[in-house]
């Protein structure tokens, strides 16, 4: 079966500037060329080449001034039995047109099917043209078949996931190599870490967990917050609400660490330093992929109740959810809770790593992937 699978105009594939769509499709892609013949579209970039194989997968880059344009283009000049579309219902209609014979899978990772995002009479044209609507979460799911009850027979949750063997928890001998040197690179050796990875961005929150900190340093003045991003994918330029979170942190300087835009391949091995993670996305999260990051590296689970993102979490196993999600003392609390028992942390941890293990290896999304586009083809 000839399958293409076509990125958003934001960001290239592989995944050299970050973002989660865009490890999602390179992640999956190589899984699936096992066993069908792969493309991948992307924008291109000037580190990587306009058309290449690598890795079994065909990989076709438009420039992003003209992608919607040269994309149709490339589907009508090659006959693809399956087409799957990320986050971009509203393209839908000029691609089928573009390809009329091709079975349509529509990938949705945030709310694109809400009031202001598209008409009515878009979203039903859409939902009727593709075979099948796969969503990172049930959350993103209620948020389509909520507006468009039409669609209730196509939605279909497909959770993201994540490279298990790049990561190392505390308890591996790899886990613990990089967990040292990498403290003693920060000059962090005797802190207990509270890592935050993302976007800088207000809705992410990390003003919150720096509004926190006081208050745990009152009871655990060992720990250190490692904050690791910028303000977009692959940026380091600095606006106004990073200049504010860097000046909160200069008042703490023995507690805090900020790390700026780090390629997603080096990231794994971040995460061996942390003691507990941080997710406290303010907004509507579709689900974010940190939390299978964290798992992976066996690091217990701090949540807010936001979108998606409770869905990976089992209450009191893997992690908690915090529900009062604009409080910094409702994560304080908590972190302390972690901070103060080392063998909550690996119960946690080892927990959520069986979890991860267990049900979003990206062998298992591939999988997944690979039965919706089968089923589509039949039909």
């Amino acid at each position: 079966m000839k399958i293409a699978l076509v990125a958003t105009e934001k960001l290239p594939v592989p995944a050299i500037r970050g973002g989660a769509i865009q490890i999602y499709l390179e992640a999956v892609s190589k899984l699936l060329a096992n066993h069908h013949d792969v493309t991948v579209i992307s924008i291109d970039d000037v580190n990587l080449e306009s058309r290449e194989r690598s890795n079994g997968v065909h990989y076709i880059r438009i420039s992003q001034e003209d992608y919607l344009e040269g994309l149709i283009q490339e589907l009508s000049e090659q006959k693809f039995d399956v087409i799957h579309v990320c986050n971009r219902p509203t393209w839908i209609e000029r691609l089928k047109k573009a390809s009329p014979t091709s079975k349509f899978i529509l990938s949705v990772h945030n709310e694109m099917f809400a009031q202001g995002k598209m008409e009515d009479e878009e979203g039903e044209t859409c939902i009727s043209l593709v075979s099948k609507i796969v969503t990172v979460s049930d959350y993103i799911g209620r948020t389509i078949t909520d507006r468009f009850p039409s669609a209730r027979g196509k939605v279909q949750t497909v959770y993201s996931g994540v490279d298990l063997n790049a990561y190392h928890p505390r308890w591996t001998s790899k886990g613990r190599e990089l967990r040292n040197s990498i403290k003693s690179q920060l000059n962090i050796e005797n802190k207990k870490v509270i890592l935050f990875v993302g976007r800088l961005s207000k809705v992410k929150g990390p003003h919150i967990l720096l509004h926190a900190l006081p208050k745990i340093i009152e009871q655990h003045p060992d720990a250190h917050m490692v904050f690791i991003g910028s303000k977009w994918f692959g940026e380091n330029d600095v606006n106004n609400y990073v200049k504010h979170l860097y000046t909160l942190g200069a008042m703490y300087p023995d507690n805090i660490t900020f790390i700026k835009f780090v390629e997603p391949k080096d990231i794994p091995k971040l995460y061996s330093m942390a003691d507990v993670f941080v997710c406290c996305s303010q907004w509507q999260e579709p689900l974010a992929r940190v939390h299978y990051e964290a798992m992976a590296a066996g690091l217990p689970v701090l949540t807010s109740d936001r979108g998606g993102n409770p869905e990976v979490i089992v209450e009191g196993k893997n992690g908690n959810v915090i529900h009062q999600f604009d409080e910094p003392n409702a994560y304080a609390t908590m972190i302390h809770t972690f901070l103060s028992s080392e063998g909550t942390r690996d119960r946690y941890g080892k927990f959520g790593r069986s979890f991860v293990e267990e049900k979003f290896g990206w062998n298992r999304v591939a999988s997944n992937l690979k039965s919706v586009y089968e089923h589509a083809a039949r039909r």
